[in-house]
């Protein structure tokens, strides 16, 4: 029996133990603090952590600078999921920081077979806008970015 799924069987890697974090947002003239919850593979039911797909060390944050860089890998080199596993990272990011952020997406060098067409996706403000005018799109989105609970 065929699963339909790109790849049915993962390798799935413990998570990190660590203390919940959150993050600030301007809402008017307040800060409102949510707390930084797991992003889920639109395929799979685990986290993007516990698929390896994002770990911390691929996380750089430049505060100086007001820079965040991504870099994440997909499962399987041919992942058609990457572009929208690069674009609930990046509008996460965008909900969560300040707006002063500079925020790049990368798929990881050699991970995946069009690495530099979803990085050109991923990088592009126009693309990315068209991406979230499409209301399916930003339901796939919003359902990857709604917390779980373990």
């Amino acid at each position: 029996m065929v699963s339909g799924l790109i790849n049915a069987n993962p390798i799935i890697y413990e998570k990190k133990q660590r203390q919940q974090r959150s993050t600030q947002s301007l809402q008017g003239d307040e800060y409102t603090v949510e707390p930084i919850d797991q992003l889920e593979d639109p395929e799979h039911p685990y986290s993007l952590e516990e698929l390896k797909v994002i770990t911390e060390e691929a996380v750089e944050v430049n505060d100086q600078n007001s820079y965040v860089r991504v870099t994440f890998t997909p499962t399987v080199k041919h992942c058609s999921m990457a572009p929208i596993i690069g674009l609930c990272l990046r509008v996460k990011l965008l909900r969560s920081l300040p707006s002063r952020y500079k925020v790049d997406i990368r798929v990881a060098p050699g991970s995946h077979a069009t690495e530099a067409t979803v990085n050109k996706q991923l990088n592009d403000k126009e693309r990315v806008a068209a991406a979230l005018e499409n209301p399916n799109l930003v339901v796939m989105v919003d359902e990857c970015l709604a917390p779980s609970y373990d």
